[in-house]
């Protein structure tokens, strides 16, 4: 049993009277969890499996009658139900039942698709639910293997302490296999990969990629040109991390800029992944306004893209890859503390910052660069930005490679990654 962040916030929170909604991309390990806190639900509908999706389908109102069948007694029962998007009127059957007898019944769902239920008009249950978002790995759960450092220290760095981030105390969970840092950028975050031999990952990724990225896309039904979107597919992934070229994407994949801005929308509803803006607060310069994207996992975006994952491709050109690492990092923290926001930052003259965190309306610039032994150079556009936020921006990080935290100018310390 693999410690998971969340798990103690939702155990917490499906105490509570509400229905309780985990969204999250395929296999990032929600099935799993849910069956590690609730071994004793009192009625679990799996909509992954084709029978019962489409009995629910035919007759969503089975599910009510097989939950007024549960016998009323001292404690609520619990009723959870996996891909929940897959059957978007068993929402409707919920409120109905919730509204009923909110004692009676304590109802968690599972999806991996937010698209669906838009598109359905599905009721989300506002007023009724506490949403979650369950993520690849963080750095909490697989630590990293260093050379000379003990695996379980971690550094007591400003950054750590204000996004809150806990001390690793899992209880009587353990933590996923730690790994060195060149392992987790070629084959990325995914659980399934963590446990996974070595051998069988490129496998395991090829397959995500096909079945997921492709059968799954495909079942939503809204992709009229495959072949069109497997261009983009591909093409987005290799561009993980890079500032979207609609106009590029569309000649490239062959379809117009507004489905190609479709296109990343259905990947974001999806968890596939996310967008970052850029950021337009600076009262002096001018600034690029087009966001960049981020895939949600670094071993699924060398899939997507094509690629066999291998320890050569990072060693090729490691540092957009550590980039993307790190993006995917603190995204993953401000999803799961729900605050906060991420930006980048380019000036049209050139200057540009990896990562803007704003937090309780503070800036936080933070560069990631590949090197062990950073300077004051590398600092040099964080100073600015904080020269020109002397009230909002009063720390800046560097995050790299160097063995211990140091302080490279006023204000502004370098950490090393494995302290996340």
């Amino acid at each position: 049993m693999f410690w998971r962040y969340l798990a103690k916030e939702l155990k917490q929170c499906s105490g509570k009277p509400y229905v309780q909604i985990l969204f999250g991309a395929r296999q990032t390990g929600k099935t799993t969890l849910l069956r590690q806190i609730f071994p004793d639900s009192s009625l679990w509908i799996d909509l992954s499996d084709p029978g019962q999706r489409t009995r629910y389908l035919a007759h969503p109102q089975e599910f009510v009658a097989e939950c007024r069948a549960l016998p009323a007694g001292e404690k609520p029962h619990l009723v959870v139900i996996d891909e929940a998007q897959a059957v978007p009127p068993l929402f409707d059957a919920v409120q109905s039942l919730y509204d009923s007898e909110k004692t009676r019944w304590r109802f968690v769902l599972c999806g991996s698709s937010a698209r669906k239920l838009r598109a359905t008009g599905a009721n989300l249950l506002p007023g009724r639910s506490m949403y979650h978002h369950l993520y690849s790995l963080l750095s909490l759960e697989r630590k990293f293997k260093v050379p000379g450092i003990r695996v379980a220290e971690r550094s007591k760095n400003t950054l750590n302490l204000l996004l809150k981030i806990p001390e690793n105390k899992p209880g009587s969970s353990r933590f996923f296999p730690p790994v060195d840092l060149e392992t987790r950028l070629t084959f990325g975050d995914l659980p399934g990969i963590a446990i996974a031999e070595e051998d069988d990952r490129p496998r395991i990724l090829a397959s995500y990629s096909v079945i997921y990225l492709e059968e799954e896309i495909r079942r939503e039904g809204l992709i009229k040109d495959w072949g069109a979107f497997t261009r983009f597919l591909q093409l987005a992934a290799s561009e993980s991390g890079q500032i979207i070229n609609f106009s590029g994407l569309s000649r490239e994949s062959g379809v117009s800029v507004p489905t190609v801005k479709s296109y990343y929308q259905l990947l974001e509803d999806m968890f596939i992944g996310f967008r970052v803006p850029a950021f337009s607060k600076s009262p002096r310069k001018f600034l690029l306004s087009t966001p960049k994207f981020f895939f949600f996992d670094i071993g699924v975006r060398h899939a997507a893209a094509g690629l066999a994952p291998e320890r050569s491709i990072v060693k090729a050109n490691p540092g957009p890859f550590f980039e993307q690492w790190v993006a995917q990092e603190l995204w993953k923290r401000l999803g799961y503390l729900k605050r906060g926001r991420l930006f980048h930052y380019r000036t049209k003259g050139g200057a540009e910052i990896d990562f803007i965190l704003e937090i309780n309306d503070h800036f936080i610039p933070v560069e990631v660069k590949w090197t062990e032994h950073p300077k004051e150079s590398d600092a040099r556009h964080c100073i600015e930005f904080m020269r020109d936020f002397p009230k909002k921006s009063q720390e800046g990080y560097i995050i790299c490679r160097c063995s211990r935290p140091m302080q490279i100018y006023e204000k502004i310390r370098a950490i090393p990654y494995w302290s996340l």
